[in-house]
């Protein structure tokens, strides 16, 4: 061995030595010998260090997994005797080995189990229990290959390596050959196992209960679930150091699958013997890591019991099921005595049986008392659980607080159930708490009145309507519904000095928007706690934050109501709008994305008010015109910056600019245009403003990617009077731009093409080649052979490409590309061609070849360009068959299939235009320089003369599969 390589195997060594040995172990992998040194060192113990010992093992596990077929009988031998030379001397070392290398080497066991098993090791557990006998350290590793051995045949976390589908046949295979041949011997001695050590050694009773919970899934239950065995699990379950593992491996016997009637036994007799031993007094225990896995075990127990009960429903078997209904009834006591524990963990484990026993009860006609009151008991806990409690860190979230947040939705779809199973009582228990926590809530824990509220934010989803119509329908919710809501606006709970209530009283007002058209008296006294210090502005940045959110959407569904109040809104929101200087140190109280919402909410007030489009104007005009003025006087201060912090800041300033003018155009629709609100005026200052920034040489990209941005809201917004701005903007972006630049421009020539059409084909015929020569030139820039990101972003600028050329066509307006030049014409239906053939993308094939069959439909008739049908003939036909036959188009691809599908349209397009001289080229010229058999030809040519396209799609498919290899 390169004892100097081995130095680098110390996880403290430097990095050139830990190279050095990762470099070693690949050169030992593809060694013939190098297994046999290995082994030779953990046979004679050569080395003392522990890296080297578990370096041997990984050479002998690679040896092993990836070569083991290359050796001679004789060197497969070594191997086996290796591993029982190296197991005897575990148990005369001085020392155990450290728990890593015994883990590796129960690997490496494992693995040699399942390749000689069935072959020349059939005694492998013999062997090894003959090795071992009841030694602790031997015992230790024979337990440990157990797992490694159950790891390599159950778990579905273990990547084998080899064909996917021979592993679930082999590993049956193993399974059923040790049940015929060792299982029972391996019970005898686990038994004897733990009746060995179970007083003096608690770590290997453990491991043996692991060993018993991980076997018992695909063993004979019978092995296990009988007197013996379950009689001294009990006793473990009295055990403090071994009742946890004794109670997971109690769950894995109650969790095998079998016959309803049996399962109902084997739980029930478990449930007597576990209750007898006085496990059912919750309240007695106080260890809570034992009882979270006793409320895993009992919740394992209800959902099997529940199980049974629905299996015999099904097969008509009423009185099983009864008896079955009755065992579950029994254990409802103990499951809410675990739901209402203080400990979060204990109470998750009990929620699926929770949730289960919800679901038989809403499918019973009607509900005994003690069903009714256990339902009562269920909504309590639910709603005492929900509760906070003192040590939520409410500003700084950490992984606690993160695990409480996904018990409170584990707790909502229990309320959820709950709902479906008694909506009376649900709203009658929420009303209840709700009505006696607002009464009092200056005098209440801040806990108490967060939940009362989020109570009634719940009941939204728990009790749906469709759209939101919680005030009308039924009487009796919408009475109970409307009184809460009245008394949540009414209380004053909004100014409670807590983060937690003040979010909650906000998320309820817009979630019940709806209750606001009935009393809208209620309105002005909710926008004023939106608009002052409850809300945006608030102390806490995350309220106000989440605050700016829910105004946006509170005065968008208010809509008409909010009339009489725009002006006043829109006073008090003045100082929220002003754009934050990029001074450093300025602390404003919203962040450039809560100011977006407050921009689209006052661009929705001004656009939805009864205003004449007059004072809509002077309305917008007084929003924008102090962002365009910001906005000059930061470019300019930007053109002069020398220091690039300070460029960036204002870039970023300058970008928010035109972001917050964008978002305020989201307000209009179809209905309330620009034009119609009399607003296209402020909005063509605001492009003119913003469009010299195009131009600025420093922070491009920033800049750009905004002023584009605002091109596309404008394109929609302003129609046709945004097409003078077009030509100068386009020239701007068109220079020194990269290939993302190109690539987020295109799609903006592609939304005016697309909307615009002709009106634009002038614009297009100037600028096509300069957009196509500053796409080549990316295209063509040489980049290193391993830069992977420079190769996607190629790729996504080729698609693009592709997607504009397919706008151009597909909008009608071919003339763009014909009247080009004839060389230029030829170039870019050469890069069609290739995009089609060459490059290994399907995305952008399938664009090629719409590309492709849009301008034969167009120009592939008799009347076409000159030169067109040659084309056609020489490169078009070769195009659908050359692609296709590349090894890289991958039938089996989805993307590839459509890009063959619409091979298969051009095909289709070339027959249609050229009729019988089509199918008289592909007959006697091409398909015969492809060596295809004549009645092959036969049946492709009367394939693609089908009237239906469908049929010959379907048989290009098979066409393709046929002439691959």
């Amino acid at each position: 061995m390169d004892e100097q390589a081995l130095l680098g195997l110390n996880p403290n060594a430097d990095a050139d030595f830990r190279q050095r040995a990762l470099a070693y172990f690949e050169q030992l992998k593809i060694s013939q010998d190098a297994w046999q040194v290995c082994a030779e060192a953990l046979a004679q113990s050569i080395y003392s260090d522990d890296h080297i010992k578990f370096f041997c093992f990984q050479v002998l596990e690679h040896q092993i997994k990836f070569k083991y077929s290359e050796l001679t009988e004789v060197q497969q031998q070594l191997i086996r005797e290796t591993l029982i030379t190296w197991l005897q001397a575990q148990m005369l070392n001085p020392q155990p080995e450290k728990t890593f290398i015994r883990n590796k080497a129960a690997q490496v066991f494992a693995l040699l189990f399942v390749t000689e098993y069935l072959t020349k090791w059939p005694k492998f557990f013999f062997d090894i229990l003959s090795v071992v006998d009841l030694n602790p350290r031997g015992v230790d590793m024979y337990l440990r290959i157990l797992m490694a051995v159950d790891a390599e045949l159950v778990d579905r976390d273990v990547v084998h390596t080899s064909e996917a589908s021979y592993f679930p046949l082999m590993n049956t295979l193993l399974k059923d050959t040790m049940r015929e041949q060792c299982i029972p011997s391996l019970v005898e001695s686990w038994y004897q196992i733990l009746q060995n050590y179970q007083y003096n050694n608690s770590e290997l009773t453990c491991q043996c209960l692991e060993v018993v919970g991980a076997y018992v899934s695909w063993i004979d239950l019978n092995l296990i679930a009988n007197e013996r065995f379950i009689n001294m699990l009990l006793g473990h379950m009295s055990v403090e150091v071994l009742r946890e593992e004794a109670c997971d491996c109690l769950f894995e016997i109650v969790n095998k699958g079998m016959d309803p009637i049996d399962k109902t036994k084997l739980v029930e007799s478990l449930c007597q013997v576990l209750q007898s031993a006085g496990l059912f007094s919750i309240d007695q225990e106080d260890d809570v890591d034992f009882l979270a896995r006793f409320s895993k075990l009992v919740n394992g127990m209800g959902q099997a019991l529940i199980a049974s009960w629905t299996k015999l429903i099904k097969s008509g078997d009423m009185k099983s099921a009864q008896d079955t209904l009755q065992a579950i009834e029994a254990k409802v006591a103990l499951m809410l005595q675990l739901l209402i524990h203080e400990d979060d963990d204990i109470s998750s484990n009990i929620i699926g049986f929770c949730y289960d026993y919800l679901h038989i009860l809403k499918q019973l006609s009607a509900l005994s008392d003690q069903q009714k009151a256990n339902v009562e008991a269920i909504m309590l806990a639910i709603m005492k659980k929900l509760t906070y409690d003192e040590e939520y860190n409410f500003e700084n979230e950490g992984e606690d607080e993160a695990m409480f947040v996904e018990y409170r939705k584990q707790l909502k779809l229990l309320l959820d159930r709950l709902a479906q199973v008694s909506p009376e009582l649900l709203l009658a228990s929420v009303r209840r708490v709700f009505n006696t926590t607002l009464q009092n809530w200056q005098t209440t824990r801040f806990m108490e009145v967060e939940v009362a509220i989020r109570l009634l934010y719940m009941l939204a989803e728990a009790l749906p309507v469709s759209h939101g119509a919680h005030f009308s329908g039924d009487v009796t919710k919408a009475t109970a519904l409307q009184d809460m809501m009245r008394t949540l606006v009414t209380s004053g709970v909004s100014a409670y000095q807590h983060t937690s209530v003040t979010l909650e009283f906000f998320e309820t007002v817009v979630r019940y928007e709806k209750f606001f058209a009935v009393e809208p008296q209620h309105i002005p006294a909710v926008l004023m706690a939106f608009l002052d210090h409850r809300g945006l502005r608030h102390t806490s940045p995350k309220v106000r934050s989440r605050t700016a959110y829910l105004f946006s959407r509170f005065v968008k569904s208010l809509n008409k109501q909010m009339n009489p109040f725009i002006e006043d809104v829109l006073n008090r929101i003045q100082d929220l709008l002003e754009l934050s200087p990029p001074e450093n140190g300025y602390q404003a109280l919203l962040s450039s994305d809560d100011q977006l919402f407050i921009y689209e909410t006052a661009g929705v007030l001004i656009v939805n008010s009864e205003y004449s489009a007059e004072r809509k104007q002077v309305l917008m005009r007084n929003l924008l015109t102090p962002l365009m003025e910001k906005f000059k006087v930061l470019l300019e201060k930007l053109m002069v910056s020398q220091d690039e912090d300070r460029q960036m800041a204002l870039a970023d300033c300058l970008n928010h600019a035109v972001g917050f003018a964008s978002r305020t155009s989201k307000a209009f629709s179809n209905k309330q245009t620009v034009k119609q609100c009399g607003c296209s005026e402020v909005y063509l200052d605001c492009l003119q403003t913003f469009l010299p920034a195009l131009g600025c040489p420093l922070q491009k990209e920033v800049l750009r990617s905004g002023v584009r941005t605002f091109l596309h809201r404008m394109i929609i917004c302003l129609e046709e009077e945004v097409l003078p701005f077009i030509p100068s903007a386009s020239e701007h972006m068109l220079k020194d731009c990269e290939a993302k630049d190109l690539q987020e421009f295109i799609p903006l020539i592609n939304q005016i093409t697309a909307k615009f059409k002709t009106q634009v084909s002038p614009f297009l015929q100037q600028m096509f080649m300069p957009l196509l020569r500053a796409i080549f030139e990316v295209l063509l820039l040489p980049a290193e052979e391993n830069d992977q990101s420079a190769a996607l972003e190629k790729q996504m600028l080729r698609r693009s490409y592709f997607a504009f050329l397919q706008t151009v066509t597909g909008s009608g307006m071919s003339e763009v590309i014909a009247n080009q030049g004839a060389e230029n014409v030829e170039r870019v239906l050469f890069t069609v061609i290739q995009g089609a053939v060459d490059y290994p993308d399907p995305i952008a094939q399938k664009t090629c070849f719409i590309i492709l069959s849009k301008l034969v439909e167009l120009w592939g008739g008799k009347d076409g360009p000159v030169g067109f049908a040659d084309f056609v003939y020489k490169h078009i036909v070769p195009a659908c068959f050359l692609a296709p036959l590349k090894q890289t188009f991958d039938l089996a691809d989805a993307q590839t299939v459509l890009a063959l599908s619409e091979c298969a349209v051009t095909l289709k397009t070339i027959h249609l235009k050229r009729g019988p001289e089509c199918i008289q080229y592909l007959q006697q010229e091409y398909l015969p320089s492809l060596q295809v058999a004549p009645e092959i030809i036969q049946e492709f040519c009367q394939a693609l003369q089908q009237p239906d396209a469908k049929v010959f799609k379907n048989y290009l498919k098979v066409f393709f599969q046929r002439a691959k290899p």
